[in-house]
């Protein structure tokens, strides 16, 4: 999706961190996984193995564009923690774009659980009434 969007502006910057599992690792990422088959969300997963919901950090991203000259961005995120770590590194955000997919019932559950308990901006449950 940031590829095809960069290549229709006609210029921009992928920022790719290695980072699985929301930064707890590959291997805790498939024990959060094996919590979520038996009913847990991702969240909820996370804690229980005893991480922060996400525990990535955005301090590298903000340098690499320090480093390349960028002072301001179109930020193409759902993410309002990416936001804030831009901005609080002196990196102007002066459009967040959002990077909402179609929302499919295999993964509609995790959607939702980012955007209520994670804070993630995104269109796809506005007005719906959600069970707790």
């Amino acid at each position: 999706m940031a590829l095809s969007r960069i290549a229709s502006e006609g210029a921009g910057i992928l920022l790719y961190e290695q980072q699985e599992g929301r930064g707890i690792g590959l291997m805790a990422k498939l024990k959060a996984y094996e919590l979520q088959d038996q009913g847990m969300d991702t969240v909820e997963a996370n804690v229980e193995l005893g991480f922060a919901p996400d525990c990535r950090a955005y301090e590298l991203p903000a340098e690499v564009l320090k480093h390349l000259g960028v002072k301001s961005v179109r930020l193409k995120t759902n993410n309002p923690e990416k936001v804030a770590a831009l901005q609080s590194a002196g990196i102007e955000v002066v459009e967040r774009v959002s990077a909402e997919v179609e929302s499919q019932d295999s993964f509609e559950r995790y959607l939702r659980t980012k955007q209520e308990k994670m804070g993630h901006i995104t269109d796809a449950f506005v007005g719906e009434e959600h069970a707790g």
